[in-house]
């Protein structure tokens, strides 16, 4: 009877793995690090883990899980609450939507549809925040979180290859 506990116990860990280590990003993209201005700028790691999931393991992270980490990301930031759980359903949908197009395909591909969805996610965030707010958000600091998040894509994408590769090849 506790081979079989364990190996459940394991098999849970291993599908609750991608909520979890996008949990963590969302907590490592809010964490002050006493940077002046960092916080405006840090890259969308939520996002691009959101995105490389939907691509290749949707079913390891469920849109209500998507929606529940958008949430947590609104209500640790203090951007007005709906902000990033919209705009997070928006991409998984979206991405879940050009999954054919972009599962097994080459990192550039995959790259390169990064570039566009977190464009718009970036372009979405921005109005819903602009007009929340009712005043007009200066869009530089965005931007520039945009330019920063496409660098970081491919580490990120290669440390999520690599733990998907060791932990949930079985799964």
């Amino acid at each position: 009877m506790k081979p079989v506990f364990w190996s459940r116990l394991d098999l849970t860990a291993r599908r609750f793995t991608p909520i979890g280590l996008t949990v963590l990003l969302v907590l490592l993209n809010i964490m002050p690090l006493q940077v002046p201005g960092l916080a405006q700028v840090m890259p969308l790691l939520p996002l691009m883990s959101i995105y490389l999931w939907a691509v290749h393991q949707p079913d390891l992270m469920p849109v209500y899980a998507v929606f529940l980490v958008g949430i947590l990301q609104d209500t640790l930031s203090g951007v007005p609450l709906g902000v990033y759980g919209l705009t997070y359903l928006i991409v998984y949908a979206t991405v879940l939507w050009q999954r054919r197009f972009l599962a097994g395909k080459s990192f550039v591909v995959i790259w390169v549809g990064f570039t566009v969805v977190a464009a718009g996610a970036v372009i979405i965030g921005w109005i819903l925040i602009s007009s929340l707010h009712s005043t007009f958000i200066e869009p530089g600091a965005m931007a520039f979180q945009y330019l920063i998040s496409l660098g970081v894509f491919p580490l990120l994408a290669w440390f999520f290859m690599r733990w998907q590769r060791a932990f949930l090849d079985h799964v």
